[in-house]
């Protein structure tokens, strides 16, 4: 395991972090979810589309319903730590898929550190969505012969979680 700490095409990094407020609906609440995604992150938010039609929720196709922000290197790394502190630094092992991504949500904004209730504003959860990548991963996401990674290229959940630990001080949780 060591000799994978010091290959550089073996370590691990953040490669985005997405932060989302789904609502459901356009409109005032909305606009309320994006000023409170851009108060977090300190970055303009995109809306969400909604890609097909739900007469039991009232979503037509094309109709906004919520808002994104994409967190790359040094803002990623910050929003992590402030996010890993509100859940007490500690994440659920079933939050992480087969690639080693992992997501995770957080109930109430104004657990971050510094921000207040307000009642224009309400209360808004998010999902923080964070997907890690190695060197040479470009391999997939070239225009020019594209291939696939290699088993020893992916990344897998044990992977993820030691890099938690190391970097972060992150336990995770097995609840099996």
């Amino acid at each position: 395991m060591t000799g994978d700490l010091d290959n550089p095409m073996r370590t691990l990094s953040i490669d985005k972090v997405v932060v989302n407020i789904g609502v459901g609906e356009a409109g005032e609440k909305l606009i309320r979810a994006e000023k409170v995604i851009d108060l977090l992150t300190g970055r303009k938010s995109v809306r969400t589309i909604s890609r097909t039609t739900n007469r039991d929720f009232g979503i037509r196709k094309m109709m906004p319903i919520g808002c994104k922000v994409t967190l790359r290197k040094g803002e990623a790394e910050d929003f992590l730590k402030r996010a890993f502190w509100i859940k007490q630094n500690k994440i659920a092992s079933y939050s992480f898929d087969l690639c080693g991504n992992f997501s995770f949500g957080i109930s109430d904004f104004t657990d971050f550190q510094g921000m207040k209730y307000d009642p224009e504003v309400g209360i808004f959860g998010m999902d923080v969505c964070v997907s890690l990548k190695r060197n040479g991963y470009r391999i997939s996401r070239r225009k020019m012969r594209c291939r696939k990674l290699s088993s020893k290229q992916r990344i897998s959940k044990d992977e993820a979680y030691d890099f938690l630990r190391r970097e972060f001080d992150v336990e995770v949780v097995k609840l099996d």
